[in-house]
This record gives C-alpha cells, sequence and structure tokens, in this order.
C-alpha cells in the first residue's frame, strides 16, 4: 500500500508512534488509509452541513475495513463574497485548495481519497490536486439545495431571484416587504444554490467524468438519499484502496471522459464558469483541451436541458433529479451517434454506457428529446474577433433570442463596482453593450465573479436589449447576452482595454463571433498610447496570485515565470 512508505517497518516506528496518538490500535496499520479530503466551514451554506457528512463518510469508512484521515481545505462563498473586496478571493481559492490537497496527500500518502466538495471553486480546486496526486480518488459532493418557495412568485426562487428582486425593488416593481420574504425564504436551507450555477455544474461534470457516482450534481442535500450516497461512495473507495492495481485518478479523468463531460456541459446548459475550470483540470491531468476544443463540441452537441436561471421553472433537484438526473440527459444526447464514449470507465465499476442504460429516458420535458431539443448547438459558445482574439465565453442557452445578434455603442466601467453603480444610476440605456474591464485573473486580481450588474441589467427590465462584455466572469446564476472570460484581458494587453465610450460593437452568437467596429489604424494610435496600469493590490496573496495568473483562455491557471 502507498501508506506503508510511513508506517511499516523498524524505521517508521517513531510515525507509528505518532499515529497511535491519534487513536490507532495494532490492527489499524493493516488497513488502507484513506483521506477524507473535507471542505467544511459553517459560513457558507453549501458547505455548513459538511461537518456532519465528514462524519458519516468516517464511519462508513471504519466500516468499510479502512482507516479516514479527514482533513479540511478553505471554501469561499461566492454568494457572500460577492460585490465587495472579497470576491476577488474566489478564483484565487481554487488555487490554494489544489495545493492544500497535493500538500496532505503528498505530506501524509493516503492509499486512496474522497473528497467532499460542494460550491464553486472547491469542486475544481480539488479535482486539480487529486490529478497531482493521482492516487484512488472518489469525489462525494455535499449535494445541492432545495429551490425556494417564495409567496406570490411565479415559480420556484432561488439565490439568483434575490439580486433579481434587489434590481426590480429600485425601479419599484416590488416593495420591501416582497424583498424581505424574497431574502427569507429563497435559500431555504444547506447545500449548493439551487440551479445550474457553477457548483452544482461541476458537480454533475464529475459524473461524466466517471470521477463520482451517479447522483453526485442532483440528489438534494437534505435527503435520507444523500446518507445512502456518500455511505456508498465511502464503501467503494475503500474497495478500490484495497485492490493490488486499483485505477487512479487519471485512469477516469481521461480524453475521452472529458469529452464526455464537455458535452454534457453543452448538452445541459452548465455555468460558463465550467469552461475556466476544465481548461484548468485539463491543464493538471496533462490532456491537451482549448476554447477551440469545447467550440467544437458545443457545434455538435443539442442543448436539450435548461435549468433555473435560464429557464426559471425548472430546479435541479426539483425536477432535474426526478426524472432520472445527470445520466438521463447522457442517455438521451448519447443517441446523437459520436457525442458519447460509453466505453470510458466510471469509479462505480461500470461503464458509462452500462449506467446509462439503467437511467430512464428523457421525460420530454425537464429533458427534452433530441428532435425536439432547444437548440441544435450547445448551451455555450465560444466567440472569437479582434475584440477576443484568444476567445471569450457566452451561456447561449441563457440568451434572449432577440439578442443572439446585436450592434449597439459601448458605455465603459473601469470595475464591477463603478457597473454596478452606473446600472443602477440609469447611465445604461436600451441598445448599449457594457464594458467592464481590468477584471481578470491578472487585472481584478482574481477574476471576480460579476453577478450584479448581469441581475441588475435583468431587474431594469434591459434582458432584452442590452449585452455585456468583459475580461471577468460571471455567477453561473448569470443570463442574458452576458459575454465573459475575453482573451488576452485588458490587464495583459488585450484589445479591450482600448476600446472608447460609443465605440460600436458587434456581436453574433451564432457565427461565433465578438468584433469592435473601430478602423485598424485608429486602433493602432491607441496601442501606441496604452500603458499598463499599475497593480490594484500590491501585498499578500492577491498581489502573488496577480503575478503568476495567467488569462482565462488557459483556465487562469498560475505559472511561474
Amino acid at each position: 500500500m502507498r501508506s506503508d512508505i510511513m508506517k511499516k517497518g523498524l524505521e517508521r516506528t517513531p510515525h507509528r508512534s505518532l499515529m497511535r496518538a491519534t487513536g490507532l490500535k495494532d490492527g489499524d496499520f493493516e488497513k488502507p488509509f484513506i483521506g477524507v479530503c473535507n471542505s467544511y466551514t459553517n459560513i457558507v451554506p453549501g458547505h455548513c452541513h459538511l461537518k456532519k457528512v465528514g462524519e458519516i463518510v468516517c464511519e462508513a469508512i471504519r466500516e468499510a475495513g479502512g482507516v479516514p484521515y479527514e482533513f479540511n481545505t478553505i471554501a469561499v462563498c461566492d454568494g457572500i463574497a460577492m460585490g465587495h473586496t472579497g470576491m476577488k478571493y474566489s478564483l484565487a481559492s481554487r488555487e490554494i485548495i489544489a495545493d492544500s490537497v497535493e500538500t496532505m496527500g503528498s505530506a501524509h500518502p493516503f492509499d486512496a481519497m474522497i473528497c467532499i466538495p460542494n460550491c464553486d471553486k472547491v469542486v475544481p480546486g480539488m479535482l486539480m490536486g487529486a490529478m497531482r496526486l493521482n492516487i484512488p480518488t472518489i469525489f462525494a459532493s455535499g449535494g445541492p439545495m432545495r429551490a425556494g418557495h417564495t409567496p406570490g412568485a411565479a415559480h420556484d426562487t432561488d439565490f439568483n431571484s434575490i439580486y433579481e428582486g434587489v434590481a426590480a425593488r429600485v425601479v419599484g416593481k416590488i416593495d420591501d416587504e416582497q424583498l424581505h420574504e424574497l431574502e427569507c425564504t429563497a435559500c431555504p436551507g444547506a447545500g449548493s444554490c439551487s440551479g445550474m450555477f457553477t457548483a452544482n455544474s461541476m458537480n454533475c461534470l464529475c459524473e461524466a467524468l466517471g470521477i463520482a457516482l451517479p447522483g453526485n450534481g442532483t440528489i438534494a442535500a437534505d435527503s435520507p438519499e444523500r446518507i445512502d450516497f456518500w455511505r456508498r461512495a465511502a464503501f467503494r473507495i475503500v474497495e478500490l484502496a484495497k485492490m493490488e492495481n486499483p485505477p487512479r485518478a487519471k485512469d477516469f479523468v481521461t480524453a475521452k471522459s472529458f469529452r464526455n463531460a464537455l458535452v454534457l456541459d453543452m448538452a445541459m446548459g452548465g455555468s460558463s464558469n465550467t469552461v475556466l475550470h476544465t481548461l484548468a483540470v485539463a491543464n493538471e491531468a496533462g490532456l491537451k483541451v482549448d476554447l477551440k476544443d469545447l467550440d467544437a463540441i458545443s457545434r455538435e452537441t443539442p442543448n436539450i436541458c435548461r435549468l433555473a436561471p435560464s429557464r426559471g421553472e425548472f430546479h435541479i433537484v426539483e425536477q432535474c433529479n426526478k426524472v432520472g438526473g445527470i445520466m438521463a440527459i447522457l442517455k438521451e444526447i448519447a443517441k446523437k451517434p459520436g457525442l458519447i464514449d460509453g466505453s470510458a470507465p466510471t469509479i462505480s465499476g461500470l461503464t458509462l454506457g452500462e449506467q446509462l442504460a439503467a437511467a430512464p429516458d428523457a421525460d420530454g420535458t425537464v429533458i427534452r428529446t433530441l428532435d425536439n431539443a432547444y437548440s441544435e448547438k450547445g448551451g455555450l459558445a465560444i466567440l472569437f474577433g479582434n475584440l477576443a482574439e484568444n476567445g471569450c465565453v457566452v451561456k447561449a442557452a441563457g440568451v434572449d433570442p432577440k439578442m443572439l445578434t446585436h450592434r449597439g455603442p459601448a458605455v465603459i466601467f473601469e470595475s464591477q463596482e463603478e457597473a454596478c453603480e452606473g446600472i443602477l444610476g440609469g447611465r445604461v440605456k436600451e441598445g448599449d453593450v457594457v464594458v467592464i474591464r481590468y477584471e481578470g485573473p491578472k487585472g481584478g486580481p482574481g477574476m471576480q465573479e460579476m453577478l450584479a450588474p448581469t441581475s441588475y441589467i435583468m431587474g431594469r427590465g434591459l434582458g432584452s436589449s442590452v449585452a455585456l462584455i468583459t475580461d471577468g466572469r460571471f455567477s453561473g446564476a448569470t443570463h442574458g447576452a452576458c459575454i465573459g472570460h475575453v482573451s488576452p484581458e485588458a490587464a495583459a494587453g488585450g484589445l479591450i482595454g482600448l476600446v472608447e465610450p460609443g465605440d460600436m460593437i458587434e456581436i453574433d452568437i451564432p457565427n461565433r463571433s465578438v468584433r469592435l467596429d473601430v478602423p485598424d489604424a485608429v486602433l493602432a494610435e491607441r496601442r501606441a498610447k496604452w500603458q499598463p496600469r499599475e497593480p490594484k493590490i500590491k501585498t499578500g496573496y492577491l498581489a502573488k496570485y496577480a503575478s503568476l495568473a495567467t488569462s482565462a483562455d488557459t483556465g487562469g491557471v498560475l505559472k511561474v515565470r
């Protein structure tokens, strides 16, 4: 066993003595040591129940004949960090999490590992760390939150509903009492925020990658079925650890499983942040995936499922899980030849194709059939053009059809905070293209999510007439004609830094184009005058992060220069 290097032999007597201080007995040293990577913290609703989950998992590991060693990573709640300096630490926390997993699993060589993530950066961060360790690994997330039931609402509510409610209150569409009712009911309990936001998107992708059991992304966090799910995952990881030559993390996260996951992402219209994270995980797995690959997959993949926020009346627990969840989506999309490779192995011991065979057929409403797809192309689209030479991303499934093509004058904001003030203050009119720049990994720094400005656009009734483009990124709750991840970013000298107020910007999502309509000679004059800006933050972790961060087209990974 891998753990023998720290527990076997005469020279490891001191090591065993220290382990006995933690409660181990003679017979325990013959058992596999299982790292239980937990992300519990009680400030994050997606993680506030994970202390109990860790106890359930550790107990099941002991029952199965293993020795659990639990350790924690950090977790940033994007919703609570949103709209202030704290959000700059969100994406940056992904690298700390990956480093923590690598550090704990290397300093204490576990035989296998079970990861208990839930929210946005924790899932990819743990995946990146798991790729570095490359030991038998299962992901068993904390599970999604149930949708809220708000009196008077047209349908179930969620975290995004509250932001739109704030904007609706500003313009007088609802009153204080209605907004307070929404605040108190939209997020009813523990779990990753209800809807196909980043956390749930990533947890669903883990199923397609084969590194999580079916149900990882859709079984409610507070359900008895979830407890059974956690226990099954714990028993399975011990079973793997006891094998003579067990499959390791990279045996599941392969080129074929990565393609399966990307097809799922397009079919279900996942968060645009999945692009950023899948590129980063692929980098750690040694796989070559770029934005052009993602766009090629999107062009082939019909969009057959739209959950909140793309379609507000459908939520991940209440509707998607009840009709078969992720395996049912994959089963339907696999009917189109060449999209899904059913031979990909999964952590359950079955191939993906064998798992799909047991899934129910598409119900036709929540999960549409191929002959009645929302669109023939995927839910995410990668755009290129002079404004984004290395590409940018839009959640096409969440765009009003009237905004799939748009031409309008630029209204420029140099930060998210300035944009929020300007949108709520009436600076943005019908037909405009909002440009928010210097919010990329380097320029932000940290590429903070921007749910507030996009929600304010929606709340002011401009969702079908205003586009937004940024070198930053959006929350998975964002919908509308919102284009993010513009690369190169402004801080790296990208063209987005040269846009001036009133410049015309042309967006053509069906033809994958985004273009600044300014003569080349004029742009050359502007570039000659452009100077890199002073870093916004010069001390602490974010200063170190900014000095190493790459643009979004590479996943925003850190590279030592």
